[in-house]
């Protein structure tokens, strides 16, 4: 088994008025290193397309993660959903990418934009075969994957994007490559990828999209473990295996609470350094300790973390935006959104005194419902996740 894990990231916009997007992106595990996406544009735009979009990537991703063909998928597909009266179409365009215990790829378009591979932070032109379904085309790829390779699909309105405004034809797949070849960061996310492409086509819109518009960017990373320890053990005599445990894992190390950074730095045997600058108010400021890579404050910290996490994920914040903020939940943040793959989660149960003060809005459940949600929050971004709690 190689080393690579497969990070995904995809976002929307709708059409200008509408309240519902007609894409709709669909994401199947096959087992841990295998997996289907199916982007699907449907007929139209609100309701009906949302439907139509909804059904086709379901429909195409459970059948493709059960091994069946692409014959048999675009035939149930045509047969389920019902046909436009107008146009006579049965269904949404669709581009299938399904990735092979993180060492192939195949790809299956449909009428959407094809889509982009970047290797190397090159376009890399993979081949293409077309065959005929149903009277419709598909082209089919398949190829071996290498560490950052990155491959990007979207829906017509990345196409469309100027049309009639900031350009006359629109925004062609040979400008769309141009402008990820020379933004391409190796450092990027899929999500941070998806993000950047998306903002360009709505300024391209001038803030009102004349079509709903979806990125989906798949990304092969080598894995990046990444370790965060917050409370200490409910039973005093955990302490040591609790730490030894910690402090072995291979990555980065996130301490987080004044209780737990005390005592790391007595297991270390280097003192806790405090930093009084308070970059943000809202958010205590953090402090050093030699061997740990990060070291803040716990339960306000991981709560403000939460709150980047939900905004993160529906694209209120980039991970642009948090890398200029230099505070403590900021930093865990860019860790754990955008560096990390995998990531262990080390939970001391024991109960604060301070959190017992009824005065305060803090009790011994929130920080294991921060940890649970903050959990369930990374899972959604595509990062592998293990609790262990002492």
């Amino acid at each position: 088994m190689n080393n690579l894990c497969t990070d995904i990231g995809f976002n929307s916009i709708n059409k200008k008025g509408e309240q519902l997007c007609g894409d709709h992106v669909e994401i199947v595990e096959q087992n841990e290193n295998s997996f289907v996406l199916v982007l699907a544009d449907g007929l139209g735009s609100g309701v009906k397309a949302c439907i139509l979009s909804t059904l086709t990537s379901k429909i195409i991703s459970t059948m493709m993660a059960n091994n069946l063909s692409i014959e048999d998928c675009v035939a149930t597909i045509a047969a389920t959903l019902p046909v436009c009266e107008k146009r006579g179409i049965a269904y949404s365009t669709f581009t299938i990418i399904r990735i092979n215990n993180n060492s192939e790829a195949e790809i299956i378009q449909y009428d959407n934009p094809h889509v982009i591979m970047l290797r190397g932070g090159m376009n890399y032109e993979y081949p293409r075969t077309g065959m005929d379904i149903e009277g419709k085309t598909i082209y089919k790829s398949k190829l071996q994957l290498e560490k950052n390779d990155v491959f990007i699909a979207m829906s017509d309105g990345a196409i469309y994007a100027g049309v009639g405004k900031t350009l006359n034809f629109g925004w062609q797949r040979d400008s769309i490559i141009d402008f990820m070849v020379g933004n391409y960061d190796k450092k990027m996310s899929a999500k941070g990828i998806s993000q950047l492409l998306l903002d360009e086509c709505n300024t391209l819109y001038g803030g009102e999209p004349g079509d709903d518009t979806t990125i989906a960017a798949i990304k092969i990373r080598q894995r990046i473990p990444m370790n965060l320890m917050i409370g200490p053990p409910s039973n005093p005599g955990d302490l040591k295996k609790m730490q030894t445990l910690f402090f072995a894992k291979e990555g980065k190390h996130i301490v987080c609470g004044g209780t737990t950074s005390k005592l790391a730095a007595e297991y270390l045997g280097k003192p806790v350094v405090p930093c009084l600058d308070y970059i943000d108010p809202e958010i205590p400021p953090i402090a050093k300790i030699e061997g740990v890579d990060l070291v803040t404050e716990g339960v306000v910290t991981m709560t403000k973390v939460l709150e980047y996490a939900n905004e993160y994920l529906d694209g209120t914040i980039s991970i642009s935006d948090l890398s200029i903020r230099k505070d403590g939940a900021s930093r865990i943040a860019q860790l754990l959104f955008e560096e990390a793959t995998d990531i262990s989660f080390y939970v001391g149960r024991a109960i604060n005194p301070a959190h017992q003060n009824p005065k305060l809005p803090i009790n011994f459940n929130i920080k294991m419902q921060l940890i649970d949600e903050i959990s369930r929050k990374l899972k959604e971004m595509g990062k592998n996740i293990n609790v262990s709690y002492f």
